[in-house]
């Protein structure tokens, strides 16, 4: 995992509570990191399928349930190269 310095934050939060799918910004953030960076995902909830979506894309990712109860998911690449 890289270190945390180098994840780009994306809250969901804020996009689920007008309603909106944010699966769309997910995907273009992930698009613009570079090598070594990762994506860390803020949502209200355990986002599994988007987890999977990152797993068949070659990417991993560790969860962690935060004292407020929402879920964070840090997701990288050993190779970057790819996208998802």
């Amino acid at each position: 995992m890289p270190p945390l310095k180098n994840f780009k934050r994306f809250d969901a939060r804020p996009i689920l509570a007008r309603g909106e799918k944010p699966l769309p910004a997910i995907l273009a953030a992930a698009q613009g990191l570079k090598p070594g960076q990762g994506l860390l995902v803020i949502a209200p909830f355990l986002p599994a399928p988007l987890i999977e979506l990152f797993r068949s894309e070659g990417w991993l990712s560790e969860t962690k349930s935060g004292k407020d109860g929402h879920w964070r998911v840090y997701f990288w690449r050993d190779n970057m190269k790819g996208s998802c």
